[in-house]
C-alpha cells in the first residue's frame, strides 16, 4: 500500500473515460493503493476502444514517419500482452503482396528488417520473403505473388478494455458506467465533481482520459492546454469471408494508405481502416464512399471480389490524435502525449495513443501524478496477468475447457474459451450440463453468460451484449436480436 494520506476526500483519482486508456490507467494505480472512481458516460469500450482494427502491433507503416521510439515501444509491449492475456491476444501471421506496390522491394524489405530489429528478442516468428510453396498465401491472390510474410498479433478490444477493468475493480476502483462528469472545479486543493447520477464527489487529482472528447472536457473545465488534438475516423467493414486460413493480409494502395483484411468471427473477413478527419467525435460512422473505397482496395487483390452489397456490419471510431501539425490524416503521429497541470489540484490529460501501448501509457501517467499524490514512481503491471489469462497456453485451456464442459459444442468452447480465459470456471462452476445454462438466447448465447455480463461486466444493453463483450449479434437473425433484446429488458429492467 501507499503512504498517501488522503484526509476526508474519498477518492485520490476521478478518472473521467472508460477506453483503453482511462482503464489501463486504473488499473496501474489501484494497484498502487489509490483509491478511485472511473466515471464514463456510454459503455466501456463504448466508442473509439471498441472501433480499433484489433490488433496489437508496432505499426509497421509508422516507420516511414520516422516514429522509431513508438513502434519499438509498441513490438515490446506487444510481447508482454501475448504473455498476459493469452486468451484475448494471438500471434497472427501477416501477408504482404508486393503487387501495386508504390514502394520499391528493398523499402519494404528494409521496414521489416528494422521492425524485427526493434522487436527485440520476440516469441514471434521473424519476416521473410514469400516462398513458392506459400500456397495458402498465395492462392487467394490475384497476379503477382512476390511479397512477404511477417507476425503480429490480433486481440479482441473491447475484452482487453473490460479485462483492464475488471483487474482495477479487483483492487477497489469504483466503476460507474452510464455516468457523465456534468462539472467540476477546484476547491480547496480538491476536484469538486458532479455527476449525472446526482453525486458531488471530491477526488485529490483528475484524469482526463475523454478519449476523443479530451479536449471539451478541458474546455468545460477552463483550463489553458498547449496541446492540442486531431480528430481522425477510422471506418472498417466486414464482408463474406474472402480467403481461407488464420492469416491475414496487409494491402499498399495507390495512396500510399495500407489496408488490412483480416480474417473475423469464422466466416467473414475484416476490412479496414480508413483515416479521415473530422471535426467531432459524433462524425463516426462509416460513409458510403468510405465502404467502396476499403471494397475497392481489396478488389485489387484478391480473386474472389466483393461490393458494398455484401457488406454485413461495419464500424467506425474517431482517434483522438496529438496533433503534431502533419498535413495528412495519415501522417499525423500515433505517440500520445501526457500533460500534467498542477497549478492546483493536479490534472492529467491523455492526448492520443493506441490499444497496443496503453499499458505504457498509464505506467507513464502514474510518474507523471503519482508522487504528487504521495505514491513512489514503479511498475504494478510489467509482468502482471490480466484476469482470465492465467492458462498454461491457449490450446491446453481449450483442451480443458472441451473436457470439463463437453455440452458446449466445439464453436462455443472455443469462444468462451477466448472470451473469459480461465474466468471461465467462475461463470460455469455449478454448470454440468445444458439446462444448466439457462434460457437460450439464440447463437450459443444462454442465460447463464447474458446475467454474468450483466453481474460482473458491466453490461446494460443488449448492444452491450452483442456488439462488444461478445459479437454474437453478428451470427443472430433479426428476429433472435429482437427476442434477445425482450429479454434483456424484462430481466433487467
Amino acid at each position: 500500500m501507499s503512504n498517501r494520506v488522503t484526509g476526508n476526500v474519498p477518492y485520490d483519482l476521478l478518472i473521467v473515460g472508460g477506453g483503453i486508456n482511462g482503464c489501463a490507467i486504473a488499473r496501474e494505480a489501484s494497484l498502487a493503493g489509490l483509491s478511485i472512481l472511473l466515471v464514463e458516460k456510454d459503455d466501456l469500450a463504448g466508442h473509439t476502444s471498441s472501433a480499433s482494427t484489433k490488433l496489437i502491433h508496432g505499426g509497421l507503416r509508422y516507420l516511414e514517419n520516422w516514429q522509431f521510439r513508438l513502434v519499438r515501444e509498441g513490438l515490446h509491449e506487444r510481447e508482454r500482452l501475448l504473455e498476459a492475456a493469452p486468451h484475448l491476444i494471438r500471434p497472427m501471421t501477416f501477408v504482404l503482396p508486393h503487387a501495386h506496390a508504390v514502394r520499391p522491394w528493398w523499402m519494404v524489405r528494409a521496414g521489416l528488417y528494422l521492425y524485427d530489429l526493434l522487436a527485440g528478442q520476440s516469441s514471434l516468428p521473424r519476416s521473410r520473403s514469400l516462398h513458392r510453396a506459400d500456397t495458402a498465401f498465395t492462392d487467394p491472390l490475384a497476379g503477382d505473388h512476390s511479397g512477404f510474410v511477417y507476425s503480429d498479433a490480433w486481440v479482441d478490444d473491447a475484452r482487453l478494455t473490460l479485462a483492464n477493468a475488471r483487474d482495477a475493480a479487483a483492487h477497489g476502483t469504483e466503476i460507474a458506467t452510464r455516468t457523465e462528469l456534468i462539472s467540476a472545479s477546484r476547491d480547496g486543493g480538491v476536484w469538486k465533481a458532479r455527476l449525472s447520477d446526482d453525486r458531488t464527489v471530491e477526488a485529490r487529482a483528475l484524469v482526463n482520459a475523454a478519449g476523443p472528447w479530451v479536449r471539451t472536457l478541458l474546455d468545460s473545465l477552463a483550463v489553458e492546454t498547449r496541446s492540442q488534438v486531431r480528430l481522425v475516423k477510422g471506418s472498417h467493414i466486414v464482408v463474406p469471408r474472402l480467403f481461407e486460413g488464420d492469416h491475414a493480409y496487409i494491402l499498399q494502395q495507390p495512396d500510399r494508405r495500407i489496408v488490412f483484411a483480416i480474417p473475423y468471427e469464422g466466416g467473414f473477413t475484416e476490412i479496414g481502416t480508413t483515416d479521415m478527419p473530422v471535426e467531432r467525435p459524433e462524425d463516426a460512422v462509416c460513409s458510403t464512399e468510405e465502404v467502396q473505397y476499403l471494397c475497392d482496395a481489396v478488389n485489387r487483390y484478391f480473386t474472389r471480389q466483393t461490393s458494398p452489397a455484401d457488406m454485413v456490419w461495419n464500424w467506425s471510431g474517431v482517434r483522438p490524435l496529438h496533433d503534431d501539425g502533419a498535413a495528412k490524416a495519415q501522417a499525423v503521429t500515433r505517440d500520445y502525449v501526457l500533460e500534467l497541470d498542477d497549478s492546483g489540484a493536479p490534472l492529467l490529460s491523455v492526448f492520443g495513443g493506441k490499444i497496443t501501448t496503453a499499458r505504457a501509457l498509464a505506467e507513464e501517467a502514474m510518474e507523471k501524478i503519482g508522487p504528487l499524490l504521495g505514491i513512489e514512481p514503479r511498475c504494478r503491471t510489467r509482468a502482471r496477468v490480466f484476469p482470465g489469462g492465467g492458462i498454461a497456453g491457449f490450446d491446453l485451456h481449450l483442451a480443458h475447457v472441451r473436457a470439463r464442459w463437453p455440452f458446449l459444442g466445439e464453436d462455443r468452447a472455443r469462444r468462451m474459451a477466448h472470451a473469459y480465459g480461465s474466468q471461465l470456471g467462475e461463470m460455469l462452476h455449478d454448470v454440468h450440463d445444458e439446462a444448466g445454462m439457462g434460457a437460450p438466447l439464440g447463437a450459443g448465447l444462454t442465460e447463464v453468460e447474458a446475467r454474468w455480463m450483466h453481474d460482473c461486466e458491466w453490461a446494460r444493453t443488449p448492444e452491450d451484449v452483442l456488439y462488444r463483450r461478445s459479437k454474437l449479434g453478428l451470427h443472430m437473425t433479426a428476429g433472435e436480436r429482437d427476442a434477445f433484446a425482450k429479454w434483456w429488458t424484462e430481466i433487467f429492467a
